[in-house]
């Protein structure tokens, strides 16, 4: 590289930050990488100094990945931020990129696939991976109002998909770092929204679609 390079690694896994310097230290040598273990810590450190691009893992405590996102794109509209994640890329990927994402790569594939990603993020352009690439077209050729998920905010989608896998009110309520009761007016925000009844009809729908895994949902 021209220059070092400042990579800031945001996860709340110790050993997964670490495990994604050594990927990235065997190609980017000279690099300089910074740990935040929340998105709130990200967006402290994004204001305190400058980084080339930021890692996020979409699946934090608190105020998740998608609420980071848009945080740290408030704060500095032209920083790329790759997102990484162990969900599927049905689930979350088209979503990040509309936010502002310029990369969705999951963990399991976070070899080659990660470098590539950073690569193209320092030259300003976005990574997208040939299964992604798939599922992109297949969405822009639909000539027909997409799925009803779709017309749901990033938190009523949140609050959906875990539902989807199984979670109660109250453990969606401590995974979000919600109260119960905002969480119930989220699911039932939902509900009204998808024109379903109860949570085994929002589970068959997220399987149907491929939200959640089949094994999350069972």
């Amino acid at each position: 590289m021209a220059k070092n390079i400042k990579i800031l690694i945001v996860d709340d896994h110790f050993i997964v930050r670490q495990g994604l310097k050594q990927v990235l230290k065997e190609h980017f040598k000279h690099a300089e990488f910074g740990d935040a273990s929340d998105g709130r810590q990200a967006l402290q450190m994004v204001w305190e100094a400058q980084w080339d691009v930021v890692l996020l893992d979409i699946s934090m405590p608190g105020r998740g990945g998608l609420d980071a996102l848009k945080d740290l794109k408030q704060a500095r509209h032209d920083l790329p931020i790759i997102i990484l994640s162990m969900h599927s890329e049905d689930q979350f990927a088209i979503r990040v990129l509309k936010l502002g994402a310029c990369a969705y790569i999951r963990k399991d594939s976070a070899g080659q696939d990660l470098v590539t990603g950073v690569e193209a993020a320092l030259r300003g352009a976005r990574y997208i991976t040939t299964s992604l690439a798939e599922k992109l077209a297949n969405h822009l050729q639909e000539d027909r109002k997409g799925p009803v998920h779709e017309e749901l905010s990033d938190r009523e989608y949140q609050v959906m998909c875990m539902i989807a896998a199984g979670k109660t009110v109250k453990e969606v309520a401590g995974g979000l770092s919600l109260s119960v009761k905002t969480v119930s007016t989220y699911r039932k925000r939902v509900i009204e929204k998808m024109g379903l009844k109860n949570n085994s009809q929002i589970m068959r729908y997220a399987v149907r679609h491929g939200l959640v895994d089949v094994d999350a949902a069972t």
